[in-house]
């Protein structure tokens, strides 16, 4: 028995009238209780709106009465025997009165049973009345061996149906496997007989198409957007004591750091000058481990209905330790979770806030939090708090050895040679440029090379970065204010 049905087996045995399961996978649950209806010897009911009451082992109608909610409560009541009962479509019909009152007789009943009702849906919204009895079961991302098992059967049905000319080989299974992480069992069905009936075959091609077409899935169905581990490293310039400290890092997930009771990195936050690379690094970080990067977006976190803000929260930490390995990337973090709180979103932020530091504090699974703000003083406190996060790295604006490490890396990324300009010249003129700052010179300059219709030169260049006005200019206090308190309270990114 897996952990999942014995856990659910336990919730029911423990007199329990009502276990409610938000999940879109009706057919794994209908699955788990199956196998504890047998082991338990309870026999299994379904209700659904569409087609009543029904035995689960043979699929018949008991009673047409039962199409309607309340006829179906009123069935299960009068049957007097012990068993367990799926209710699949059933909360938006508890806001009659009527079927409201006749689902709470039954509940009251069950108190002194061991007979319970499961409700499932993808948002289940009950009466506060109702509420009050129910216990909620999280059902847990599919776990590999329930993918590979699907992988197989739905590889052997397209062989036996000619679909599939040839068999998987071992290595091509096992990355399936690992590229289904984080997707619904009927989402790995549908996606291996999509690249079957595509060519007749499952190749190594195949699973890059299943990583691209799970990002879409994620992206869609959460509030996390997904990046496949990349083999192409990003190039950043600088950050050497940031890259020490990652070097160091990652053997926290290594077998001698577990030997010696050693707890895997919780995660960075990182706070600076607006466009010297932050999101840049926390793609970095990804990448630099080979791992996929997930990035929470905090615009979609938030929801005007009560409590859907912090249910949104807990699909995207529960996907994201699904996908573990990973790292999760909240960009301009005091947006999720430095709301301030108070009447203004009715507490909302506040309980984010909370939820979130209890979830970093307590996480098992091997989801590395990489945090980016640009609003330093709008973080609450608890961020900074030594513990919270493993290191906290202030991002300065680069000095002369990043900066002309920044300018190579662009012209050389535009097809340029960097050996052609007067590198010394252009890093004197970036002085107190930002990252993003120095790109955008080298994109610019090449624009106006293009429409003149000749190479790119130095002058270009220079003329490009002496017209723009940089954020060290146009906010030069703000920046000052930065670079004074968090130079002094964080460690530098650069040496």
């Amino acid at each position: 028995m897996s952990n999942q049905s014995a856990d659910l087996q336990l919730l029911i045995q423990s007199y329990h009238p009502l276990v409610v399961v938000e999940t879109m996978e009706e057919g794994r649950v209908d699955s788990l209780l199956r196998s504890i209806g047998e082991g338990l010897g309870f026999p299994l009911f379904t209700w659904s709106a569409t087609e009543g009451l029904r035995r689960d082992v043979d699929g018949v109608s008991l009673n047409r009465a039962t199409m309607d909610a309340r006829g179906g409560l009123q069935y299960i009541q009068q049957l007097g025997i012990e068993a367990i009962f799926h209710l699949k479509d059933m909360d938006p019909f508890l806001k009659d009165a009527e079927v409201a009152r006749q689902f709470r007789d039954v509940a009251s009943q069950f108190n002194s049973s061991r007979s319970c009702m499961v409700l499932s849906g993808h948002s289940v919204e009950l009466p506060s009345e109702i509420a009050a009895v129910a216990v909620h079961f999280e059902l847990a991302f599919p776990t590999l061996a329930e993918i590979a098992e699907v992988v197989d059967q739905t590889i052997g049905s397209l062989q036996q149906r000619d679909q599939l000319n040839s068999g998987v080989s071992p290595e091509v299974r096992e990355q399936l496997i690992r590229s289904f992480s984080g997707m619904t069992l009927d989402q790995v069905q549908q996606s291996v007989a999509r690249a079957a009936l595509d060519d007749g075959v499952v190749n190594i091609d195949d699973c890059w198409k299943i990583l691209q077409n799970k990002a879409d899935q994620i992206k869609e169905d959460s509030v996390l957007e997904y990046f496949p581990v990349q083999s192409d490293l990003t190039t950043l310039g600088g950050f050497q004591n940031m890259k020490r400290w990652l070097d160091r890092a990652s053997l926290g997930f290594s077998e001698e750091a577990r030997a010696m009771n050693l707890q895997p990195p919780k995660g960075l936050l990182l706070t600076g000058v607006q466009g010297c690379g932050k999101s840049l690094a926390a793609k970095m970080i990804a990448q630099r481990w080979q791992v996929p990067l997930l990035k929470l977006d905090a615009g979609r976190l938030y929801n005007k209905y009560i409590g859907e803000s912090e249910r949104n929260f807990r699909k995207a930490t529960k996907l994201a330790e699904s996908l573990a390995p990973a790292v999760l990337w909240i960009d301009e973090i005091e947006k999720a979770f430095g709301g301030g709180g108070g009447s203004e979103d009715g507490g909302t932020s506040l309980r984010l806030l909370g939820s979130f530091l209890t979830w970093l504090q307590e996480k098992s699974a091997s989801v590395f939090v990489v945090g980016t703000s640009n609003d330093l003083f709008s973080l609450p406190p608890e961020f900074l708090r030594k513990g919270r996060f493993d290191e906290i790295f202030f991002i300065d604006l680069p000095n002369s050895g990043e900066r002309l490490e920044i300018l190579r890396i662009h012209l050389i990324k535009r097809k340029q040679t960097p050996e052609q300009f007067d590198l010394n010249a252009l890093v004197a003129a970036c002085e107190g440029y930002s990252g993003a700052e120095i790109e955008q010179a080298v994109i610019a300059s090449l624009y106006e090379a293009l429409y003149q219709r000749q190479p790119l030169t130095t002058e270009m260049l220079l003329r490009e970065v002496q017209s723009t006005v940089p954020l060290s200019v146009s906010r030069a206090e703000d920046i000052r204010r930065l670079r004074e308190v968090a130079g002094e309270r964080f460690v530098r990114a650069s040496d």
